[in-house]
């Protein structure tokens, strides 16, 4: 394993450095970044062309110039690391330091959401193959996948943040979006649990009534203002995932699994009211990992106890469950700064941003009296239209992916040797064969990564986020040589990365990959 991931390595650092170098070539033979000054009738046009060819190095030829650009970069080594500078006299590295946070921020939500959202789809349509459902979801793919980024992100702030905010005034459902919704939501369900046409029936007739008299409760009681959770929401909802979770990874016939993820649910619900004596206003990063790290030893402890046989599955499932019941305590909790932060001077009643990384005069305040839980709801609320304009476009790549591998390992004869066996559908679907239609998707996952890069170029300047799009368009506009390199090394770098990651995961969901002998 060492001398494939060595092996690999080196061959990125060669890629890396061969891109880079032909790039910085091109850009540097594309144009003349004193053109606009030499036919500018500034008097002092020759002693600014003289100071920027200084300033620029322009003197010196472009191959040899990008090897004392890199020299710059190599000089980490003995603690004098540099990009160079901007045309403006900025410092490169300090622009992106500031700028790649935000970027990946952005990118790495989007990707996370899809992947999650995507394959999940993906399966149910393999197990739904040529049904109703299946074909809706193939069109609304199509759909997703031809619309144009800049687009999908104009119709989100026009109908996900403005229409959204002027509804906020005066939050009741409209009686035909009441049934709309109990519509579609039958529809979904009723594709996704299939079977009999009776069942369903049964099951669209009970999507629609719960969708309805939830949506009707919840504008009745102007719910949408408050925005406030409770313990009866991390109860059920705790309960309804805990039930999901058994069922994707041991089957409800595992009692051991099965109670030991419930009594996770009844502890979060036991331990809400003193945990947020722990969850103040002055919470950190810190306290969070904390957190999180005794939630997963707890889940692990409740599987241990309640199995004694196979008690590897009980303390997965059980910690899955824990960490769930934690993030919809946690949700509860930045919830709980929805009135405050809507009717607060700076947000005036319309909460969903259309333009920003955070407001800016929430962020004054908050430097003065930190408040972790109304910066953090500031954040979600500034990101979630641009996740989503990122999200809809690699969406459609996951489900088709997905239906497309696990259709093809299901057919595979150690597949029919399974169910030959008596295995349940459960077992045959989530242990023979979702995990080898994953390895597939390694690669996808890895070329959408450096996808949404590219696509956040576009987001970031719809949505005014500040970010590495920002900096390449600002290079580009410019032609500011140095500001370009450092954004296409620091993204080059980050693709491929990420391809490096996709074959570790290759070789881990596939055991018969001998990584390392050439095999």
């Amino acid at each position: 394993m060492l001398t494939y991931l060595t092996r690999r390595v080196a061959q990125l650092l060669m890629i890396l450095f061969v891109s880079s170098y032909l790039t910085y070539i091109l850009l540097a033979w594309s144009g003349d970044p004193l053109e606009e000054i030499r036919l500018s009738s500034d008097p002092k046009k020759e002693q600014t062309i003289i100071a920027l060819t200084r300033q620029l190095d322009l003197d010196t030829p472009a191959p040899l110039r990008y090897f004392k650009w890199m020299g710059g970069m190599l000089s980490v080594f003995i603690g004098k690391f540099t990009m160079g500078e901007s045309r403006q006299g900025q410092n490169v590295a300090d622009l992106i330091g500031a700028a790649i946070p935000t970027t990946i921020r952005l990118v790495l939500a989007a990707t996370i959401l899809a992947m999650l959202v995507g394959i999940t789809i993906g399966v149910v349509t393999a197990l739904r193959q040529y049904s109703r459902f299946d074909y809706a979801i193939t069109f609304v793919s199509f759909l997703f996948f031809s619309l144009p980024i800049f687009w999908v992100a104009v119709l989100l702030k026009q109908f996900m943040s403005i229409s959204f905010n002027d509804w906020l005034a005066n939050p009741v459902i409209d009686p035909v979006w009441l049934i709309g919704a109990g519509i579609v939501a039958g529809i979904f369900w009723g594709g996704v649990i299939g079977g009999t046409f009776k069942r369903v029936l049964i099951t669209f007739a009970s999507a629609f009534t719960a969708t309805v008299s939830v949506l009707f409760w919840l504008s009745s009681t102007n719910w949408f203002n408050s925005l406030q959770l409770g313990i009866g929401f991390i109860a059920v909802v705790g309960v309804g995932f805990a039930l999901l979770i058994v069922t994707a990874s041991t089957g409800l016939s595992n009692k051991p699994s099965l109670y030991s993820s419930l009594a996770m649910v009844a502890f979060g619900v036991a331990i809400y009211y003193p945990i947020q004596s722990v969850l103040v206003k002055e919470f950190d990063l810190w306290t969070l990992v904390g957190l999180a790290v005794a939630t997963i030893a707890v889940g692990m402890l409740a599987g241990f106890l309640f199995a004694k046989e196979d008690r590897t599955a009980s303390m997965r499932t059980a910690a899955i469950t824990a960490i769930v019941v934690a993030l919809l305590i946690l949700l509860d909790r930045i919830t709980q700064e929805w009135v405050p932060y809507v009717t607060s001077d700076y947000v005036s009643g319309r909460p969903i941003p259309t333009v920003g990384q955070v407001n800016d005069l929430i962020a004054m305040d908050l430097q003065a009296a930190p408040n972790f839980w109304q910066g953090t709801l500031d954040g979600l609320l500034h990101i979630i239209l641009p996740t989503v304009a990122l999200t809809i476009g690699s969406f459609a790549g996951y489900v088709r992916y997905t239906r497309g591998n696990l259709l093809e390992v299901l057919n595979m004869d150690y597949v029919r040797t399974a169910r030959a066996k008596g295995l349940t559908e459960r077992t045959v679907v989530m242990r023979h064969s979702f995990r080898n239609a994953l390895i597939p998707l390694t690669t996808l996952m890895a070329w959408d990564f450096a996808g949404l890069i590219g696509g956040a170029i576009i987001t970031e300047s719809v949505f005014g986020w500040i970010g590495m799009g920002t900096l390449f368009r600002q290079a580009i506009f410019s032609f500011d040589l140095n500001l370009m390199m450092g954004c296409f090394l620091i993204t080059s770098a980050l693709a491929v990365t990420a391809n490096l990651v996709s074959d570790l995961l290759y070789s881990a969901l596939d055991p018969r990959i001998r990584v390392g002998t050439g095999e």
